[in-house]
């Protein structure tokens, strides 16, 4: 099993930035891939991105690409998402997500459901 350790979160204005991280621990061997999630108040978890964690390959939900990043830091083992252009409906909480089969994590990135290990989320509030 994997554990993961969000943090970056935090309240921010209309049109601002924020970097998310994670962190993985224990069982990361089996975790070939990391992804990105949110979930606003009422709403559905969706997914946001992808990427394989030996780095290359990802993926951005349409939706989010041009304002979110997710990339990985392979010497330091940390996933991070980068956050610009802020919206109000951006408010959310934010999840990474670890999975041992790449196709799994896409269809999970692309419903917003399916199996992985979570993290506990970091909340990202966009307000003026």
């Amino acid at each position: 099993q994997v554990q993961l350790a969000e943090s970056g979160g935090g309240s921010v204005q209309p049109g601002g930035s924020l970097r998310l991280s994670c962190i993985p621990s224990g069982d990361t061997y089996s975790r070939c891939c990391m992804g990105w999630f949110r979930q606003a108040p009422g709403k559905e978890r969706e997914g946001i991105a992808a990427i394989f964690a030996a780095g290359g390959t990802s993926y951005t939900v349409d939706s989010m690409k041009g304002r979110f990043t997710i990339s990985i830091d392979r010497a330091k083992n940390i996933l991070y998402l980068d956050m610009n252009g802020l919206k109000p409906e951006d408010t959310a909480m934010y999840y990474c997500a670890a999975n041992g089969s790449w196709p799994s994590l896409l269809k999970s990135v692309m419903t917003g459901t399916g199996p992985a290990d979570w993290g506990q989320g970091t909340q990202v509030t966009v307000s003026s």
